[in-house]
């Protein structure tokens, strides 16, 4: 069923500044340091960028390309293009797997909400380096807090994605995204200017060759399509709301930019800081939560710069959900915008309760593991190793093989001044590349070849 003229986005900026805003949430300001810090620094950081470039940017251009032509949601808009046929599929696993990220990252949401309650009331700061690592175990560990955090989160994003793309998603991420941007600059500048910030710079640019491993490769390109948010159908469901007047291929080109810069603001605000102070790039996920804020503490002016970082990491980690919960929200009323409230709701409740395992996985739940992971990194290590690849091979080999080549390039073509060179560029990165570097890396990492 096709969409409501009511649902597009009110403009070209309004669609792109939400596109990044699903892009740049928790991937690229909390993820992306401590997998950078975990994982040799320039060689993650090179392999990211190259995957972005070569393989996810272009994923992401399929997505809206087959996004605008379905102008459905998901599902629907699979079941259009490729009718009697097994290709819904690729609609399904993206709703299933974004219910899955979205059940964990609305508990790391609740984390945040929990340090920046301590930093408005001042008891973030002031402790020493152990006490901010005890600090984080005591909240991730209650069950308590973690539960009430997380519904909170999940309070506010069902809250806005509830209203809708103009007056809900659209109208935060113009505020967020700008903000977000700003903040972020101002960070990076205070970071540079400390002592010892050239050793930071110089493990986040300087290559190390000995992590140059197909380990790295694997993780460097399970984080290029979490950071862009390709393999999910996420930008399948926002590009349908687009106008045919819109340019997909400088669309797509902005928002990898814009998830490439933050991204890199997030390594200079972080590395050199922590370099200066004498702490560990590689302390993995507690990078923002403990090491950080151990580093603002020794800053002038500290507690403001950390109030400033979580409410970025705030708006960051919100527009990324907004778009998650979409998916599921468009997928459930399809098409039909007078059930959008009580479906937002319903599909945001679910999530909820998927997701309180993830929660509880630190506390009560740390003695349950699956392959020996946590529920929480379980659920983390499937979507973004399997479920996001996954997804991206059969998006790439659905316009590659599925549509016609002719309907491909007509739908670029929309807004963009006619036929480019660049299409032919793209279309062989997608039909050829994309997929061939996904399973050979996949293969690799399962030492096969």
């Amino acid at each position: 069923m096709e969409l409501m003229k009511s649902q597009q986005w009110s403009s070209k900026i309004g669609f792109i500044l939400a596109a990044a805003g699903s892009a740049i949430g928790l991937g690229a300001i909390w993820k992306f340091p401590y997998m950078a810090g975990s994982n040799g620094g320039s060689i993650f950081l090179l392999f990211f960028i190259l995957f972005t470039v070569l393989i996810a940017g272009p994923i992401l251009l399929a997505e809206f390309v087959i996004g605008r032509r379905g102008k459905s949601d998901a599902i629907s808009t699979y079941r259009k293009l490729a009718p009697s046929s097994a290709w819904p599929f690729v609609g399904y696993l993206g709703t299933v797997v974004a219910i899955i990220i979205l059940s964990f990252y609305s508990v790391a949401g609740g984390w945040i909400l929990s340090y920046l309650f301590r930093s408005v009331t001042g008891s973030l700061m002031g402790l020493s380096q152990e006490e901010y690592g005890g600090l984080f175990e005591t909240i991730i560990s209650n069950p308590v807090e973690v539960l009430l955090a997380q519904a909170i989160f999940m309070i506010m994003t069902i809250a806005v994605v509830q209203t809708g793309i103009q007056n809900g998603i659209e109208r935060a991420s113009k505020i967020m995204m700008p903000a977000l941007l700003i903040m972020f600059i101002i960070l990076a500048i205070r970071s540079l200017t400390l002592d010892g910030a050239s050793e930071g710079l110089a493990y986040l640019f300087i290559p190390d060759w000995s992590y140059m491993t197909s380990e790295t490769m694997l993780l460097a390109l399970g984080q290029s399509f979490f950071a862009l948010s390709v393999g999910v159908s996420v930008m399948v469901t926002y590009a349908s709301y687009l106008k045919d007047d819109e340019n997909l291929g400088r669309s797509m080109g902005s928002v990898a930019i814009l998830n490439i810069v933050i991204s890199l603001l997030a390594g200079i605000v972080i590395f050199p800081a922590v370099f200066a102070f004498g702490f560990e790039p590689g302390e993995g996920p507690g990078l923002v939560f403990v090491v950080l804020p151990a580093v603002f503490n020794e800053l002038a002016f500290g507690g403001l710069f950390m109030f400033v970082f979580l409410v970025l990491l705030l708006f960051a980690t919100l527009t990324s959900a907004f778009s998650i919960l979409e998916i599921v929200t468009a997928s459930l009323s399809r098409g039909r915008p007078e059930k959008r409230k009580k479906y937002a709701w319903i599909s945001g409740t679910l999530i909820f309760i998927v997701g309180l395992p993830s929660a509880l996985s630190f506390g009560v739940l740390t003695d349950v593991t699956i392959n020996g992971l946590l529920i929480f990194d379980f659920a983390d290590y499937v979507a973004n190793n399997f479920g996001l690849p996954l997804g991206a091979l059969l998006i790439s080999l659905f316009v590659g093989f599925r549509l016609k080549k002719e309907d491909v390039f007509a739908e670029l073509e929309k807004g963009a001044n006619g036929h480019a060179k660049w299409m032919h560029v793209w279309y062989f990165l997608i039909k050829i590349l994309a997929p061939l570097a996904i399973i050979a890396i996949f293969l690799q990492s399962l030492e096969i070849i």
